[in-house]
């Protein structure tokens, strides 16, 4: 379990980027869910020790994470947003330097360790590639096998689908929801789906705080049988912008698709429709701002 306990960070900008934040942690996939500019990637940071907070404490297991550096590095594998590569290197040599970084220094016990990752991301096949040559979802699955390299416990995974293709996404998927089984894994990310189709548990952060925490399907249970629709012309949005809980909007045909939430429709033409991840998100957020 990792418990983290009104954790607080302010820049010297002024930017107050953690605002008392408290979460519990379990085992399995965690999505960290937010808008750009939330606090994700602070907490991600703090989290994996690249910055101190300014308050709070966290916890994994018996470790206190925040007095204890070099223990917590020991289970931590990190994946940031901007993962950067030596692009004239080949997947295996990079792989291979940082393994005996990590200090798998026996050479027997760290080439067989490269060899299981790389064919676990499928990248065997081209692990005599260089690196430029990767595609976009090949240098994600580059950087969760660098990431692995320790087996470790507690594993940070920032933005990491963003860019990615459809088919490259799903194998990312794929990927994470295997690593997931038996250690923790957060995922921070401002796309509800991944968290929607990779998470048993969630919280949605916004403003450096915690809006709320809980599973998809809890979260999922809260706007049930409140979320209606209507397809309408794009002069009418501004009214009924200032009348309902407008959650989203998008074009379908010439018209604009609005879902509102609400204890009833409110107004001829508005029909119920079942609740998504995506509509208690935003209505989350919009209750926060």
């Amino acid at each position: 379990m990792l418990l983290i306990d009104n954790l607080c960070k302010t820049y010297a900008n002024g930017v107050v980027a953690l605002n008392n934040i408290s979460l519990q942690i379990p085992n399995g996939m965690f999505g960290l869910l937010g808008p750009n500019g939330a606090g994700k990637s602070s907490l991600m940071r703090t989290l994996a020790t690249l910055q101190d907070p300014d308050g709070g404490s966290i916890r994994l297991g018996n470790i206190d994470v925040l007095g204890d550096k070099n223990a917590v590095k020991k289970l931590l594998g990190y994946l940031p947003q901007d993962f950067g590569l030596f692009p004239k290197e080949s997947a295996w040599s990079l792989l291979n330097h940082f393994a005996q970084l990590k200090g798998i220094n026996k050479k027997s016990t760290r080439v067989a360790r490269v060899e299981e990752l790389l064919k676990r991301v499928n990248l065997w096949q081209v692990r005599k590639h260089k690196l430029e040559s990767f595609s976009g979802g090949m240098r994600q699955r580059f950087g969760i096998a660098q990431a692995l390299l320790g087996n470790p416990q507690l594993l940070i995974v920032d933005e990491p689908t963003s860019g990615l293709d459809p088919q490259e996404r799903n194998r990312f998927y794929d990927l994470l929801s295997e690593i997931g089984e038996h250690r923790i894994v957060i995922l921070s990310t401002h796309i509800v789906q991944d968290v929607n189709d990779l998470c048993t548990n969630m919280a949605i952060i916004k403003g450096g705080q915690v809006v709320l925490a809980a599973t998809p399907q809890q979260i999922v249970a809260q706007v049930q049988g409140r979320v209606w629709q209507k397809s309408i012309d794009k002069q009418q949005l501004s009214a009924l912008q200032d009348s309902c809980n407008v959650i989203s909007t998008r074009l379908l045909g010439g018209q604009t698709l609005i879902r509102i939430v609400a204890d009833t429709p409110p107004s001829d033409g508005f029909c119920a429709v079942s609740a998504t991840l995506e509509d208690a998100y935003f209505y989350h957020l919009s209750q926060a701002a």
